[in-house]
């Protein structure tokens, strides 16, 4: 897909899974199965990206974490996260 085609996608309404393979992101599950923990958004040297997020949460938080995790670490111009959320990057 091209730069002006992710471009047109809705990082808001676009189904997880076409969003995922639109910006070719892998969802993987994490070993870190912290409360406070939502999961974490991996750009590798290579290029390649990585979703890792804790298996077992519901459907609608694990939606909504992987969406803001995948627009901060995109760059992709959406609503901030909430002040009760806290993304780092490092």
């Amino acid at each position: 897909m091209s730069v002006a085609q992710e471009s047109d996608i809705n990082v808001l309404e676009t189904p997880l899974p076409q969003l995922l393979a639109a910006y070719r992101v892998e969802l993987v599950d994490s070993s870190v199965t912290e409360a406070d923990f939502f999961g974490a958004y991996v750009e590798h040297r290579d290029g390649s990206r990585v979703l890792s997020m804790p298996p077992g949460r519901p459907a609608f938080e694990r939606d909504t974490a992987a969406r803001m995790l995948l627009a901060q670490g995109l760059g992709l111009d959406t609503p901030p996260v909430p002040a009760a959320l806290k993304v780092s990057v490092l």
